[in-house]
């Protein structure tokens, strides 16, 4: 029997995709429950089929109210267009990295604005210092005033915006009326994902008051951010590959760690982890060689026990046993580790926490061997 789609299936999947790529939750079933509750209501009210989606930064977020409700969408969250094109996520090879860099001169008061405008815009978070540093180089400053409308919805995407300081609504057209569905308040960034999946504007963006906005243009932000993102997932599921440990975790959740996973680069010498300290972050060894070392009670100096290479991880001990770090790590020579925090390993990491546990085992036998004392790690 031939089965047929029915009408608009295919669409309305496209578009929660697109929104769960993009918003990446923590429970899957949760946030699909609340994203079509929404739609159903948003369409009864509004008679219109389109798709629903929520846009927020998850720093901010932390210190929102998250509580949505039916037809009113959070701060920093609103209704997007019915339809998404498929124009892959990250830009083509065939874009020229050697073209001239772009670059508007910036005082240093700017500059110490811009920085912190951006710390925690999650699309920057994947870049290397110099892309940082050129995508930072290629942001211009707009300055707004009182009804200023800096995008408007249907517009093709030229720019993708970081707030440094302001208020502005946000306004999507429902049945011919711009219905306000929320707002920026001096945080935040929009414009992204015209920019991502070359798609028209989903929604209209006014300022409310005088304020100062920066600015990154298309080209660059496919060149750079996107690129970046890009290469960072294929970078970790390639190192997610060399760990025997994560062969553990199905395809879905190696995507899901990839994505949570940040990279930290430590100089010869510098010090990753401090024996007794609290622990927050586990370490996977992307580059270099980490070494592992006890101090011992009365002694001065502390003893090597162990080295990590690529591939190998350290820092999970006191995030399973919820005790102090039992060890330190240091760097030698240059090191780049992916590192991952404490509630994204509970979350991640469940499959794994059996093997991580039998390691222990082995944890004290190496320290039995090396002659070194150690109180019980379990």
């Amino acid at each position: 029997m031939e089965l047929q789609i029915p009408t608009g299936l295919t669409d309305m999947l496209q578009e929660f995709t697109v929104v769960v790529l993009r918003e990446r939750p923590d429970d899957m079933v949760d946030f699909a429950a609340n994203y079509f509750t929404q739609l159903k209501l948003l369409n009864k009210a509004s008679g219109n089929t389109k798709g629903v989606s929520f846009h927020s930064d998850k720093k901010a977020s932390d210190e929102e109210d998250d509580e949505e409700e039916p037809l009113e969408p959070p701060k920093n969250r609103y209704v997007r267009r019915q339809s998404v094109s498929a124009e892959p996520l990250a830009p083509s090879d065939e874009e020229d990295d050697e073209e001239e860099k772009i670059v508007y001169p910036k005082t240093d008061q700017q500059r110490v604005r811009l920085n912190e405008a951006v710390q925690n815009i999650l699309l920057f978070k994947n870049l290397e210092r110099e892309q940082l540093t050129r995508v930072l180089d290629a942001m211009f400053e707009r300055k707004v005033t009182p009804d200023d409308h800096v995008i408007d919805q249907g517009d093709d995407g030229d720019n993708f915006y970081v707030v440094d300081s302001g208020t502005y609504d946000i306004f999507v057209k429902i049945d011919g009326v711009d219905k306000n569905v929320g707002s920026y308040n001096n945080k935040g960034s929009f414009g992204e994902l015209a920019l991502m999946y070359n798609t028209p504007r989903a929604a209209t963006i006014v300022a409310t008051s005088d304020g100062i906005l920066w600015a990154l243009d298309r080209v660059t932000f496919r060149k750079i951010v996107l690129r970046a993102a890009s290469k960072k997932r294929k970078a970790y599921e390639a190192l997610i590959e060399k760990v025997p440990m994560l062969s553990e975790i199905n395809m879905s959740e190696k995507m899901n760690l990839a994505d949570a996973l940040a990279s930290k680069t430590y100089d010869d010498g510098e010090c990753i982890i401090k024996q007794d300290d609290e622990a927050e972050f586990m370490y996977f060894v992307e580059k270099g060689v980490v070494s592992i070392r006890i101090q011992q009670p009365g002694e001065s100096t502390d003893v090597e026990v162990a080295k990590c290479a690529e591939g190998q991880y350290f820092g999970e001990l006191a995030l399973v046993t919820h005790k102090p770090r039992a060890a330190s790590a240091y760097a030698v020579g240059e090191v780049r580790c992916a590192v991952l925090e404490i509630h994204a390993f509970e979350r991640l990491l469940g499959p794994c926490m059996e093997i991580m546990k039998r390691n222990i085992s082995n944890y004290e036998e190496t320290l039995n061997n090396l002659g070194v004392e150690h109180t019980d790690l379990r």
